[in-house]
């Protein structure tokens, strides 16, 4: 007995990476819909080309936008893959997913699965990111992304998930230029959901803060313990414990330039970011609050 597979990809000029990310697909999954956010190069062509089904919103976050399809779109699948356009799955083994979701027991509504980054042309395999598990399957109508404009996770509404080492690799094909052009946005949403975050103006289904818990919740609790710390200290403090203390050096110059980018650059970043609002709002936490609601279409 076999199940049927439906995949979701949220797409914004893609064309370089949504051909790879179906084919990778294409043994794995029934249905294919593509969620485009009015792109103006041919990724919505060439998705269609290859058989996806494909639907255009306007964009406004990734769980938005990943919420709006799993509410619209025609999906017929017993079980939702979610992945990015620039993601694909390394099915190295030879698992047939569909045999190995149908032998699932009731209770069981999602798969966590292992990602895997390349970045530069090499894997990073030290400093804590690999493998990173996120729950990236679930039985139709037993899961959502849960509202949060960074880091988001899909959150199941009954039942367990189980871990299954089924590699999604993350490899962009972009340049640097345009990796630190999508992390300066990615920061000002980061500063965003950290006010939004004191203010608790999230959804009810959210992934809670456990040391001892999932993959995630780990991650969301050790993000809270991250905040702790003062503004301009914690990101060089992250970037000395992934780099030195979980073996990011291990990773080669390649992993010289993430670390010092995604661990310290980017986490600076943000926090110059809050420290704006902290000038321009004067620590009134409400008015910038109403501040993000206004600029970020929260309403």
């Amino acid at each position: 007995m076999k199940t049927s597979i439906a995949a979701i990809i949220l797409t914004y000029n893609e064309e370089k990476h949504i051909v790879r990310c179906i084919q990778s697909l294409s043994a794995l999954v029934d249905e294919v819909f593509v969620v485009d956010s009015f792109s103006t190069d041919k990724t919505m062509e060439l998705a269609a080309q290859l058989g996806a089904k494909v639907y255009q919103n306007p964009f406004v976050n990734q769980a938005v936008q990943f919420n709006w399809a799993l509410k619209n779109c025609p999906i017929e699948s017993d079980w939702i893959i979610r992945i990015d356009a620039d993601e694909y799955i390394d099915n190295k083994q030879g698992l047939d997913l569909r045999a190995y979701l149908a032998e699932r027991p009731a209770g069981v509504n999602g798969l966590i699965i292992s990602r895997k980054i390349v970045f530069m042309g090499r894997e990073l395999l030290h400093g804590g990111w690999y493998p990173k598990w996120n729950l990236r399957v679930f039985r139709q109508g037993m899961g959502e992304c849960e509202n949060r404009w960074m880091d988001e996770h899909i959150v199941l509404s009954e039942g367990q998930a189980e871990y299954l080492k089924l590699d999604f690799v993350d490899e962009n094909l972009n340049d640097l230029s345009w990796w630190t052009q999508k992390h300066n946005n990615y920061s000002s949403r980061e500063a965003a959901d950290y006010y939004l975050q004191l203010e608790q103006f999230q959804s009810e289904h959210a992934v809670d803060a456990k040391f001892f818990g999932s993959d995630a919740e780990r991650k969301r609790w050790l993000k809270a313990k991250y905040h702790a710390f003062p503004l301009f200290i914690r990101p060089m403090l992250n970037f000395v414990y992934r780099y030195f203390f979980k073996l990011g050096f291990l990773d080669g110059k390649a992993g010289f330039v993430w670390h010092v980018l995604q661990g310290f650059w980017y986490r600076f970043l943000v926090d110059a970011k809050i420290y704006e609002l902290r000038r321009r709002f004067g620590n009134d936490t409400e008015a910038i609050i109403q501040y993000i609601r206004e600029n970020y279409r929260l309403d």
